[in-house]
C-alpha cells in the first residue's frame, strides 16, 4: 500500500541546491544512445561495457514486449569514488525527470566520502525530488533473504517498472556473490538501480553506477538480486 503523497521541501532544496557549489553550472555532453532490444536478456549478458570515464552519460532506450519491461534512463558513472548514492538516486530519477547533477543529490543524501549512510535516505530524495509518496524503504535484514522478502523484492521490481519507477538498492556484494566486472578479493558495498525485468528468464536489467570491470548495464538474475541486498534495503 503506497503512502500519501509528501510534499517537496522548495526551500530546503534551494539550500542543498547552492551548497553543491559550482559543479551545478557545469553541463555535460549529449549522452550516447543504447538499445535495450539488441541485446539478450539472459543473466551476466552486458549491454555496455567499457566507458569507464567517471561522468559519462548513456542514454538507455526503452524495451516493451510481452515479457520484457525495461525504462528510459540517463546513466551516469559516479563522479567519485563514494557518490554510488548520488549517481544511483540520479538514474532512478532520470526515468520521470531532467535529473539534478550527483553534486546537487551527494548534498542532499547526506553523502560523505565514508558514502551514503542508508537506503532511507534516497526514498526521501526521490520522494522530494518527484513531489511524491511512491517511494517506500523496503529492509532486508535476513540472509539469506526469506521466501515472503523474495516474492515482495518481486513484485516490487514489476509493479515498479510497470508504473515508471526504476528501484534503487543498497548491496552488499562479497566474494563469491557478485555481479560482473567487481573486484573477486573484496566485499562491496554499493548502490545501484534496477531499471527492467523480464518476467520469462526472470532477470533484472541493472544500471550500475560503479562501472565495476568495464560493466555499466547489464543483466543479473532476480535470485541474485535477491541475495546481494540482504541485510541492507531498497527504495520501491
Amino acid at each position: 500500500m503506497r503512502r500519501n503523497p509528501v510534499p517537496l521541501t522548495l526551500a530546503t532544496a534551494a539550500v542543498l541546491t547552492a551548497l553543491a557549489g559550482p559543479a551545478a553550472a557545469q553541463t555535460p555532453p549529449p549522452p550516447a544512445p543504447v538499445v535495450v532490444a539488441d541485446h539478450p536478456t539472459s543473466a551476466g549478458t552486458a549491454l555496455v561495457a567499457g566507458q569507464n570515464q567517471p561522468g559519462t552519460r548513456l542514454h538507455i532506450e526503452p524495451a516493451r514486449t510481452r515479457t520484457v519491461r525495461t525504462l528510459e534512463i540517463d546513466y551516469q558513472v559516479q563522479e567519485t569514488g563514494y557518490w554510488c548514492g548520488p549517481a544511483a538516486t540520479r538514474i532512478a530519477l532520470s526515468a520521470r525527470i531532467a535529473p539534478p547533477n550527483q553534486a546537487t543529490l551527494a548534498a542532499e543524501l547526506g553523502t560523505t566520502q565514508n558514502g551514503t549512510d542508508h537506503i532511507s535516505q534516497v526514498t526521501w530524495v526521490l520522494n522530494a525530488r518527484l513531489g511524491t509518496g511512491w517511494y517506500e524503504t523496503k529492509e532486508m535484514p535476513n540472509d539469506p533473504p526469506t521466501q515472503a522478502q523474495r516474492d515482495l523484492l518481486w513484485r516490487d521490481v514489476v509493479l515498479d517498472i510497470d508504473n515508471n519507477y526504476p528501484i534503487v538498492a543498497n548491496i552488499v556484494a562479497p566474494p563469491g556473490n557478485q555481479p560482473p566486472g567487481y573486484p573477486p578479493n573484496q566485499t562491496i558495498y554499493h548502490y545501484f538501480t534496477v531499471i527492467g525485468y523480464d518476467d520469462a528468464q526472470r532477470t533484472v536489467l541493472i544500471a550500475d553506477p560503479a562501472s565495476f570491470g568495464g560493466y555499466q548495464i547489464y543483466w543479473l538474475s532476480f535470485n541474485q538480486l535477491a541475495t546481494l541486498i540482504p541485510p541492507k534495503g531498497y527504495s520501491a
